[in-house]
């Protein structure tokens, strides 16, 4: 950024302290010193930008041509091995036994006998010493053991050389991811030059509009060297065109369509539900009954389905906003970090629990009140950071958790007051879908930066597919499928329904964080609660108590804040 403004006061500078040039310029008008101006930040901008393509293009192509090293690398490493293993015949293995049955016979003598003069110096006062350095020898007494000793060396010497590869393996691998978060550096910083530059030439704009307003519609005299030429004629002032918005106006909107998609499919989940209100009318004009009754096998089924339209769209989807999510998923297959990989799954596992959990709360208590109390996750994530990381939280964190817990308990649907469904399971799974997401947000915080996030989704996805036909499979029979056969038909088209909401939100959702980064980005998200309660009134009819509404409030206020102060951190920290 330094360099950039350098850059820019530098070619502004040009323009501020040149001598004023004399006789016919002297009078130049100031729409064309400002159109001079505006062409040459245009003309700079253009000249940026194509710099910087020009590295980010060759920063790839640095990229690509090491993961081809790498890879014949590798190859050369397993040919050399099979190379080794069919060069090696049984003379020479013989031979290496021999040779190592030696040299452990010579490492055990020398070893007694230092053990031997070790004992005998302990005891020197006594009258003889305990053992005599002629003993036989410890290895020549035992067959087994020196046949065991070779293979223990050759063992150590193959551990050793797999350790060494494995090590520089794994420096040939964060070198590769280090060199992808510099170039999605170069990309993001070259989103920031392109906006400020878009707000200088904006702002350059807005004034030459306020002078144009300012100059009266006068004709103008020409100065006297052009006196022979006519006069000019009375300007008319062009029409004003609107600048275009902003990169992170756009990513607003797309973060605000993102949590209304998001509520949508939650709304969409209540109809799909046969709840105690049923039927439901929609809109206010019709009928309309749910097709499944809630319960724990058939919300995995509803998941089941779900996730399969998601694994059919989210590898064309994954490759379109990220080309090289195979590369990093082959890679972290092939990593062998254990610790990264049973973080990835456990925080699918955490994911697929919480999906489960707030399906059957949607379906015994209000859309609205189930993911009110569900945003009560922040509090638990916080906690854990405290205790696991040492995050100890700030007073602001603090207000915003009592603050969640005061609208948390104010949005809590009435116990005794004849509520329909049954109002302790569903309060009980969505707070039991709120902890396991905070399981969910810790997991993820610690894979943070090992991989892309895309690629980590992706994984996600297959890790709830996998778990949620594990489930049924293996389900007890009186917690298994209560479904009519007469109603497949609408069960499947709804799965598929809640399957192209999930995609499309996390389509708009991605988009809104390249625009406006992900800090807004979380902060247009917490307006979930308020959206979906917003969704679930207009087209189920389904209305909240205005102390319900008060702590729906108060819930978002305290989500809200706790994002924006981890913004203003991170922005200090920068």
């Amino acid at each position: 950024m330094l360099q950039i403004d350098s850059e820019v006061n530098r070619a502004m500078g040009k323009q501020d302290y040149q001598p004023k040039p004399s006789g016919n310029d002297d009078s130049r008008p100031p729409e064309e010193v400002l159109n001079t101006i505006i062409q040459e930040v245009e003309a700079f901008h253009r000249n940026f930008r194509d710099r910087l393509s020009q590295d980010v293009l060759r920063l790839q192509q640095d990229k690509d041509r090491l993961i081809a090293d790498i890879e014949s690398l590798q190859r050369k490493h397993q040919q050399l091995q099979s190379q080794q293993s069919e060069t090696l015949s049984e003379r020479d293995l013989a031979k290496q036994r021999v040779w190592l049955k030696q040299l452990a016979q010579i490492l055990a003598n020398n070893l007694q006998r230092e053990l031997i003069a070790r004992i005998n110096q302990i005891r020197v006062e006594s009258d003889q010493p305990l053992l005599s350095a002629e003993t036989a020898p410890m290895l020549s007494g035992s067959s087994e053991a020196a046949d065991l000793a070779p293979q223990e060396l050759e063992a150590v010497l193959e551990g050793s050389l797999n350790q060494t590869f494995h090590g520089l393996q794994q420096e040939l691998n964060s070198y590769h991811s280090d060199l992808s978060q510099r170039l999605s550096n170069m990309q993001s910083l070259e989103q920031q030059v392109e906006t400020l530059l878009e707000t200088v030439v904006n702002r350059l704009r807005q004034q030459l509009n306020a002078t144009e307003d300012l100059t009266p519609d006068s004709p103008r005299v020409l100065p006297p060297g052009s006196r022979d030429k006519r006069e000019l004629e009375i300007t008319h002032k062009p029409p004003q065109t609107p600048s275009p918005p902003s990169s992170v106006q756009v990513g607003l909107f797309l973060a605000l369509m993102s949590a209304l998609v998001l509520s949508l499919f939650n709304v969409c989940l209540r109809i799909l539900l046969k709840t105690p209100d049923t039927p439901k009318v929609m809109f206010g004009l019709f009928e309309i009954d749910g097709v499944i009754t809630p319960g724990l096998g058939n919300s995995l089924l509803i998941l089941l389905l779900r996730m399969v339209v998601v694994m059919l769209l989210m590898p064309f989807l994954a490759t379109f906003l990220y080309p090289a999510v195979w590369t990093d998923i082959r890679r972290f297959l092939n990593s062998g970090d254990s610790k990264l990989i049973v973080t990835v799954i456990g925080s699918g596992f955490f994911l697929f629990l919480s999906q489960v959990c707030i399906y059957i709360a949607i379906g015994e208590i209000p859309t609205g009140i189930a993911i009110t109390i569900f945003f009560v996750y922040p509090i638990i994530t916080v906690l854990a950071s405290w205790g696991l990381f040492g995050d100890r939280p700030t007073l602001i964190r603090i207000g915003a958790m009592f603050t969640i817990l005061i609208g948390g308990i104010l949005s809590l649907p009435n116990f005794f007051g004849g509520a329909a469904g049954n109002t302790e399971i569903g309060v009980l799974a969505a707070l039991g879908a709120g902890i396991a997401f905070a399981g969910y947000v810790l997991l993820t915080q610690i894979a943070a930066g090992k991989l892309h996030p895309i690629p980590f989704s992706l994984v996600n996805f297959a890790s709830i597919f996998v778990f949620c036909s594990l489930s049924l499979m293996f389900l007890p029979d009186n917690l298994g499928l209560e479904v009519n056969p007469d109603l497949w038909n609408p069960i499947i088209i709804g799965g598929a329904i809640l399957g192209v909401l999930t995609l499309l939100s996390y389509l708009l959702n991605n988009f809104a964080i390249r625009s406006a980064g992900a800090a807004l980005a979380s902060i247009i998200g917490t307006s979930g609660p308020a959206l979906t309660a917003l969704l679930a009134f207009l087209i189920i009819g389904e209305a909240l108590s205005l102390k319900q509404i008060s702590g729906m409030g108060l819930v978002i206020i305290g989500v809200g804040s706790m994002s924006v102060e981890r913004m203003l951190v991170a922005k200090r920290k920068a």
